[in-house]
């Protein structure tokens, strides 16, 4: 037999949930309110002894409203938080299950997908998927068995808050790990987030793919176009973020594609092309009107990106020289129109020259030894005093370089083979 005090409290617990039963939309966001106040942080024994061994007879109550409302945003975010104390308690394994039985998963990812929901309740369906994807690796599974990858990528893709870009970065980080079965499927995720148009998500999106490179063990080719578009942002943290994926990928097989892809940036359409798109655009089309500059931002990066590698691997400035760099370099460096073009390749083109004596000597022959010896006096700045007549030379220079003079490590000028313009001062 039950104590007068068990039958009183179970008593209590019946009048309580009689009283949400019969509540109207208000009276339930109160009782809400009242509940996450009074039940934060709470563990599951915490949570029985507060229901009278009957925690889950409200869990249940909260979860059907949900599936009931969650389309018409009914009090969603005090749901959310009150769901969330079932499922972050300690020891309260049994209330996640619960909650899944009912396809919580399903309902947290369309969440996700309604556009006139707000982001604040989009973020809270993602902080209880973290709770559900922290429960293990069956739990990851479910996740992406009900194709939360993709769901959680386009809400990463689309969303406005850093704060939720953040916690699905977290989310998706944490299903990358221990997750052998749908690992590539996070992977291929990530690559899709690139083209769109937040900054801050394409950041994060390069930075979880970094960290990913070596769990997956592989690249795919089609990760090397998006990859190299990153380089046309005019915000650094993604050029940066860009760069530092490219070292990564360094060992694997999608180097060769990635070091010509480099070097092809190094040249750009020429000027006549590029007013040409400015005359041929219309007017309701301003953002193709920025396509040229961004041509001469990816250029730099491309420049940039080319001088960081080299240094860092010998084997690839060797390959990167049997691609002709040491011409796309040289173009880059007469881009007047676009100063860090000038000031990344000038960089780049020294390291080369330095590193290898058979650049050296093409080089010296390509400038000639007015210019050359100014190049190597003050590499930093000597691009900031040429004329347009000697940027159009650069510009449009041939220093052919024999394609296994990078592997012979040759300290003797370019060979009969070599083909090279000097520029008259």
């Amino acid at each position: 037999m039950t104590s007068v005090k068990e039958q009183e409290a179970i008593r209590k617990l019946m009048v309580f949930l009689k009283e949400w039963d019969s509540a109207h939309k208000g009276a339930r966001s109160h009782i809400l309110d009242n509940f996450i106040k009074s039940n934060d942080g709470k563990t599951e024994s915490e949570l029985e002894l507060e229901f009278s061994q009957g925690a889950s007879l409200f869990l249940a109550r909260l979860t059907v409203w949900l599936r009931m409302t969650y389309v018409y945003s009914t009090c969603l975010d005090k749901l959310l938080k009150s769901i969330s104390i079932f499922l972050s308690a300690a020891s309260g394994c049994r209330y996640l299950i619960e909650f899944l039985e009912i396809g919580g998963v399903l309902i947290l990812l369309e969440i996700l997908g309604l556009n006139h929901l707000k982001e604040e309740d989009k973020r809270e369906s993602v902080k209880l998927l973290q709770l559900v994807a922290d429960a293990g690796r069956k739990y990851k599974e479910l996740i992406c068995e009900s194709y939360g990858v993709q769901s959680l990528a386009e809400f990463l893709a689309t969303c406005n808050s850093a704060e939720a870009q953040e916690d699905v970065q977290v989310l998706l980080d944490s299903m990358g790990r221990s997750n052998p079965k749908y690992q590539n499927q996070v992977y291929k995720g990530l690559i899709a987030v690139l083209p769109c148009a937040s900054p801050h998500a394409q950041q994060l999106a390069l930075q979880m793919l970094g960290v990913m490179q070596d769990m997956v063990g592989e690249a795919p080719s089609d990760l090397v176009e998006p990859v190299l578009d990153m380089l046309c942002s005019v915000h650094r943290e993604v050029q940066h973020e860009a760069i530092q994926l490219l070292k990564a990928l360094m060992a694997y097989e999608v180097r060769p594609a990635l070091l010509k892809g480099l070097v092809a940036l190094l040249t750009p359409p020429g000027k006549e092309t590029i007013i040409l798109t400015f005359v041929i655009v219309p007017v309701t089309e301003p953002s193709s009107l920025r396509e040229p500059m961004l041509v001469y931002i990816q250029q730099a990066a491309a420049a940039k990106a080319i001088g960081i590698l080299a240094k860092e691997f010998t084997e690839v400035a060797e390959e990167l020289i049997q691609l002709e760099v040491v011409h796309g370099l040289i173009v880059a460096v007469g881009n007047l129109d676009h100063v860090a073009s000038q000031r990344h390749a000038s960089n780049s083109l020294e390291y080369f020259v330095r590193s290898f004596p058979f650049v050296e000597e093409c080089v010296k022959a390509a400038l000639g030894h007015t210019l050359f010896q100014r190049f190597m006096d003050s590499p930093e700045t000597w691009y900031t005093k040429l004329d347009p007549v000697q940027a159009e030379e650069l510009a449009s220079n041939i220093a052919d370089i024999p394609r296994d003079m990078a592997r012979t490590q040759s300290t003797g000028v370019c060979s009969a083979g070599g083909t090279v313009t000097s520029i008259t001062l």
